[in-house]
Protein backbone atom coordinates (compact mmCIF):
# COMPACT_ATOMS: atom_id res chain seq x y z
CA UNK A 1 0.00 0.00 0.00
CA UNK A 2 1.39 3.38 -1.00
CA UNK A 3 1.86 5.71 1.94
CA UNK A 4 -0.02 8.96 1.49
CA UNK A 5 2.21 12.03 1.36
CA UNK A 6 0.77 15.36 2.39
CA UNK A 7 1.78 17.88 -0.25
CA UNK A 8 0.67 20.60 2.15
CA UNK A 9 3.34 19.45 4.64
CA UNK A 10 5.95 19.35 1.88
CA UNK A 11 5.14 22.90 0.85
CA UNK A 12 5.21 24.13 4.43
CA UNK A 13 8.48 22.36 5.17
CA UNK A 14 10.59 24.70 3.02
CA UNK A 15 13.50 27.08 3.54
CA UNK A 16 13.17 30.28 1.56
CA UNK A 17 16.40 31.28 -0.15
CA UNK A 18 16.87 34.70 -1.74
CA UNK A 19 17.85 34.22 -5.38
CA UNK A 20 20.32 37.07 -4.99
CA UNK A 21 22.25 35.04 -2.39
CA UNK A 22 22.83 32.26 -4.92
CA UNK A 23 23.72 34.77 -7.64
CA UNK A 24 26.09 36.99 -5.71
CA UNK A 25 27.54 35.17 -2.70
CA UNK A 26 30.94 34.81 -4.41
CA UNK A 27 31.18 38.56 -5.07
CA UNK A 28 30.66 39.12 -1.33
CA UNK A 29 33.61 36.86 -0.53
CA UNK A 30 31.58 33.85 0.63
CA UNK A 31 32.23 30.28 -0.46
CA UNK A 32 29.83 27.36 -0.93
CA UNK A 33 30.45 25.84 2.51
CA UNK A 34 29.77 29.15 4.24
CA UNK A 35 26.54 29.54 2.27
CA UNK A 36 25.35 26.10 3.39
CA UNK A 37 26.10 27.04 7.01
CA UNK A 38 24.02 30.19 6.48
CA UNK A 39 21.16 28.10 5.09
CA UNK A 40 21.36 25.81 8.10
CA UNK A 41 21.13 28.88 10.35
CA UNK A 42 18.01 29.97 8.48
CA UNK A 43 16.52 26.50 8.94
CA UNK A 44 17.23 26.48 12.67
CA UNK A 45 15.72 29.96 13.01
CA UNK A 46 12.55 28.76 11.29
CA UNK A 47 12.41 25.96 13.86
CA UNK A 48 12.68 28.56 16.66
CA UNK A 49 16.27 27.71 17.52
CA UNK A 50 17.83 31.12 17.05
CA UNK A 51 21.24 30.27 18.54
CA UNK A 52 22.26 26.79 17.33
CA UNK A 53 25.61 25.51 18.56
CA UNK A 54 28.43 24.46 16.23
CA UNK A 55 27.71 20.89 17.31
CA UNK A 56 24.06 21.18 16.24
CA UNK A 57 25.06 22.65 12.89
CA UNK A 58 27.77 20.03 12.26
CA UNK A 59 25.22 17.25 12.82
CA UNK A 60 23.61 18.24 9.51
CA UNK A 61 26.81 18.95 7.57
CA UNK A 62 29.88 17.10 6.34
CA UNK A 63 32.27 19.44 8.17
CA UNK A 64 33.42 19.21 11.78
CA UNK A 65 32.15 21.10 14.80
CA UNK A 66 35.44 23.03 14.85
CA UNK A 67 35.01 24.02 11.20
CA UNK A 68 31.49 25.22 11.96
CA UNK A 69 32.77 27.33 14.85
CA UNK A 70 35.45 28.86 12.62
CA UNK A 71 32.90 29.69 9.91
CA UNK A 72 30.56 31.31 12.42
CA UNK A 73 33.45 33.38 13.74
CA UNK A 74 34.43 34.43 10.22
CA UNK A 75 30.83 35.39 9.36
CA UNK A 76 30.71 37.59 12.46
CA UNK A 77 34.12 39.11 11.76
CA UNK A 78 33.19 40.03 8.20
CA UNK A 79 29.85 41.43 9.32
CA UNK A 80 27.62 38.85 7.65
CA UNK A 81 26.26 37.63 10.99
CA UNK A 82 25.68 39.29 14.35
CA UNK A 83 24.74 38.20 17.86
CA UNK A 84 21.82 39.95 19.49
CA UNK A 85 20.56 39.88 23.06
CA UNK A 86 16.84 39.18 23.45
CA UNK A 87 14.45 38.65 26.34
CA UNK A 88 12.44 35.45 26.52
CA UNK A 89 8.97 34.94 27.98
CA UNK A 90 10.47 34.82 31.47
CA UNK A 91 12.19 38.18 30.92
CA UNK A 92 15.57 36.44 30.84
CA UNK A 93 18.32 37.58 28.48
CA UNK A 94 19.08 35.15 25.68
CA UNK A 95 21.35 35.30 22.65
CA UNK A 96 20.28 34.94 19.04
CA UNK A 97 21.98 35.03 15.67
CA UNK A 98 20.86 37.65 13.17
CA UNK A 99 21.51 37.51 9.43
CA UNK A 100 20.38 41.09 8.91
CA UNK A 101 23.97 42.25 8.20
CA UNK A 102 24.16 39.72 5.35
CA UNK A 103 20.79 40.73 3.89
CA UNK A 104 21.81 44.41 4.06
CA UNK A 105 25.04 43.70 2.18
CA UNK A 106 23.25 41.48 -0.29
CA UNK A 107 20.54 43.93 -1.22
CA UNK A 108 22.86 46.94 -1.37
CA UNK A 109 25.52 44.99 -3.23
CA UNK A 110 25.69 47.61 -5.99
CA UNK A 111 27.47 49.90 -3.53
CA UNK A 112 29.74 47.13 -2.21
CA UNK A 113 33.28 46.94 -3.53
CA UNK A 114 34.80 43.47 -2.94
CA UNK A 115 38.32 44.84 -3.37
CA UNK A 116 37.81 47.21 -0.42
CA UNK A 117 38.15 44.61 2.30
CA UNK A 118 39.94 46.63 4.98
CA UNK A 119 37.25 45.84 7.55
CA UNK A 120 37.94 42.13 7.18
CA UNK A 121 41.70 42.49 7.63
CA UNK A 122 41.33 44.51 10.85
CA UNK A 123 39.99 41.40 12.61
CA UNK A 124 42.95 39.35 11.40
CA UNK A 125 45.35 42.01 12.67
CA UNK A 126 43.73 42.01 16.13
CA UNK A 127 43.97 38.21 16.33
CA UNK A 128 47.64 38.36 15.36
CA UNK A 129 48.43 40.94 18.05
CA UNK A 130 46.41 39.16 20.76
CA UNK A 131 47.72 35.75 19.68
CA UNK A 132 44.30 34.11 19.87
CA UNK A 133 40.83 34.11 18.27
CA UNK A 134 38.65 37.04 19.26
CA UNK A 135 35.63 36.46 21.45
CA UNK A 136 32.12 37.31 20.16
CA UNK A 137 32.09 40.31 22.52
CA UNK A 138 35.40 41.60 21.10
CA UNK A 139 34.17 41.12 17.53
CA UNK A 140 31.02 43.07 18.34
CA UNK A 141 33.13 45.87 19.88
CA UNK A 142 35.16 46.21 16.68
CA UNK A 143 31.93 46.22 14.65
CA UNK A 144 30.63 48.98 16.94
CA UNK A 145 33.72 51.08 16.23
CA UNK A 146 33.24 50.53 12.50
CA UNK A 147 29.46 50.81 12.18
CA UNK A 148 28.16 52.96 15.05
CA UNK A 149 31.18 55.18 15.74
CA UNK A 150 32.01 55.23 11.99
CA UNK A 151 35.75 54.97 12.64
CA UNK A 152 38.00 53.98 9.76
CA UNK A 153 39.86 50.65 9.93
CA UNK A 154 43.11 52.62 9.60
CA UNK A 155 42.36 54.66 12.73
CA UNK A 156 41.41 51.53 14.70
CA UNK A 157 44.66 49.95 13.54
CA UNK A 158 46.57 53.01 14.81
CA UNK A 159 44.90 52.72 18.23
CA UNK A 160 45.80 49.02 18.35
CA UNK A 161 49.45 49.83 17.61
CA UNK A 162 49.48 52.56 20.24
CA UNK A 163 48.18 50.12 22.86
CA UNK A 164 50.83 47.56 21.87
CA UNK A 165 53.64 50.10 22.19
CA UNK A 166 52.32 51.31 25.53
CA UNK A 167 52.26 47.72 26.81
CA UNK A 168 48.52 47.88 27.49
CA UNK A 169 47.06 45.43 24.99
CA UNK A 170 43.41 45.19 25.94
CA UNK A 171 40.14 46.29 24.38
CA UNK A 172 39.24 48.66 27.21
CA UNK A 173 42.45 50.64 26.67
CA UNK A 174 42.03 50.70 22.89
CA UNK A 175 38.47 51.96 23.34
CA UNK A 176 39.77 54.72 25.64
CA UNK A 177 42.31 55.78 22.98
CA UNK A 178 39.64 55.93 20.27
CA UNK A 179 37.22 57.87 22.47
CA UNK A 180 39.96 60.33 23.46
CA UNK A 181 40.86 60.88 19.81
CA UNK A 182 37.21 61.40 18.92
CA UNK A 183 36.84 63.91 21.76
CA UNK A 184 39.81 65.84 20.36
CA UNK A 185 38.39 65.80 16.83
CA UNK A 186 40.99 63.35 15.53
CA UNK A 187 39.62 61.51 12.49
CA UNK A 188 42.71 60.53 10.49
CA UNK A 189 45.84 58.48 11.10
CA UNK A 190 48.00 61.55 10.46
CA UNK A 191 46.18 63.51 13.17
CA UNK A 192 46.49 60.55 15.54
CA UNK A 193 50.20 60.26 14.79
CA UNK A 194 50.81 63.94 15.59
CA UNK A 195 48.77 63.76 18.80
CA UNK A 196 50.65 60.66 19.95
CA UNK A 197 54.01 62.24 19.19
CA UNK A 198 53.07 65.28 21.27
CA UNK A 199 51.89 63.05 24.12
CA UNK A 200 55.04 60.91 24.19
CA UNK A 201 57.32 63.94 23.92
CA UNK A 202 55.50 65.53 26.87
CA UNK A 203 55.84 62.32 28.86
CA UNK A 204 59.55 62.13 28.03
CA UNK A 205 60.08 65.73 29.11
CA UNK A 206 58.29 65.07 32.38
CA UNK A 207 60.43 62.02 33.12
CA UNK A 208 63.63 63.89 32.32
CA UNK A 209 62.57 66.75 34.57
CA UNK A 210 62.16 64.24 37.37
CA UNK A 211 65.66 62.92 36.68
CA UNK A 212 64.51 59.64 35.18
CA UNK A 213 65.93 58.50 31.85
CA UNK A 214 63.65 56.48 29.67
CA UNK A 215 64.15 54.92 26.25
CA UNK A 216 61.14 56.04 24.23
CA UNK A 217 62.40 55.06 20.79
CA UNK A 218 59.89 52.22 20.56
CA UNK A 219 57.03 54.71 20.61
CA UNK A 220 57.98 56.01 17.19
CA UNK A 221 57.74 52.71 15.34
CA UNK A 222 54.30 53.52 13.95
CA UNK A 223 54.48 57.25 14.54
CA UNK A 224 57.17 57.59 11.88
CA UNK A 225 55.37 55.50 9.26
CA UNK A 226 54.52 57.05 5.94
Amino acid sequence: MTKFISFQNILLNQVQIPTRLLERFASLGLNETEVVVILQLVRFMQENNEFPTPEELAAHLTISEKDCANILRKLIQHNFLSIEQLKNDRNQLTEAYSLNPLWEKLFTVEQYDPSDNHEGTIFILFEQEFGRPLSPFEIEMINTWLDEDELTPALIKAALRESVLMGKLNFKYIDRILREWKKKGIHSVEQAREASKAFHEAQTGKKEAEGEKRDTSIYYNWLEEE
